[in-house]
């Protein structure tokens, strides 16, 4: 088993059979995600859009920590590369916009940048009290990503989503849950539990029924993609600047 399988868990519980749970597994790096982790997700997204056995996805982390986001190490690295392929973050988040199976998520305390926006991508969130929602992309001279700039204003409105993603600003969990961008808040031992109920009552339920009835609430996906496109072309050339670099090797210095 590779660093990254072990960093990111693909799981099919017994107990709730039609479910593939993937889960962060990386606690000593408050779950910061790597390059070698998003392609370990993007193919379980993949294969769970394949496998007619999986009917919903269950995206979870660890105690206290769903994610931290991206490894600024590793990040860094890529924007020193030189590379003009793109991120392995850009491929992961449209196979989560392309995800043809029901997408929940169980938060526990920190979720930092895609470790929010991932959830705008689920039609389900559970988040214990602790949790706290958090997209410093300006701080780090970045700019908003996987489709948050058009999917945050429609769902949570354009204050919100301009506290959150642009003026970087933290909510809590009871805020998110105001705000719509989550579904319950449950004690933090629960999350867990409550999040693979939801996704087994969903992977219960008539298969085509299911998919037709979330593609109709979810919408046509084309506008999501085009602006996954649009970000990303900012995104990498942020990513590259000099005003980035300095943010980036700043935080590397705390």
């Amino acid at each position: 088993m590779s660093v990254s399988d072990n960093h990111i868990l693909v799981e099919r519980p017994e107990a709730q059979p039609g479910v593939m749970v993937i889960r962060f597994n990386r606690p000593e790096k408050k779950n910061a995600i790597t390059s070698a982790m998003y392609n370990r997700m993007t193919a379980a997204l993949e294969e769970a859009n394949r496998d007619d056995a999986v009917r919903a996805v269950a995206f979870l982390g660890t105690e206290g920590c769903f994610s931290a986001g991206n490894d600024m190490g590793d990040f860094l690295a890529y924007a020193m590369s030189g590379s003009t392929e793109a991120p392995a973050a850009a491929v992961f988040i449209k196979a989560l916009a392309l995800a043809e199976k029901p997408l929940v998520s169980g938060v526990d305390g920190l979720a930092i940048g895609i470790g929010t926006t991932l959830n705008m991508h689920c039609d389900l969130t559970v988040a214990s009290a602790r949790s706290v929602f958090k997209t410093p992309f300006v701080d780090l001279a970045l700019v908003p990503e996987a489709a948050s700039s058009l999917l945050a204003p429609k769902s949570i409105g354009h204050q919100r989503a301009f506290a959150m993603l642009v003026a970087g600003e933290g909510f809590s969990a009871q805020a998110a849950l105001d705000a719509g961008l989550i579904w319950k808040i449950v004690e933090p031992q629960a999350v867990e539990a409550e999040t693979l109920a939801l996704a087994a009552s969903l992977a219960s339920k008539p298969p085509q029924a299911l998919k037709i009835a979330r593609d109709l609430v979810r919408g046509p996906r084309e506008a999501v993609l085009a602006r996954i496109d649009e970000e990303l072309v900012h995104f990498s050339a942020q990513l590259k600047s000099a005003e980035a670099r300095a943010a980036f090797e700043a935080f590397m210095r705390r």
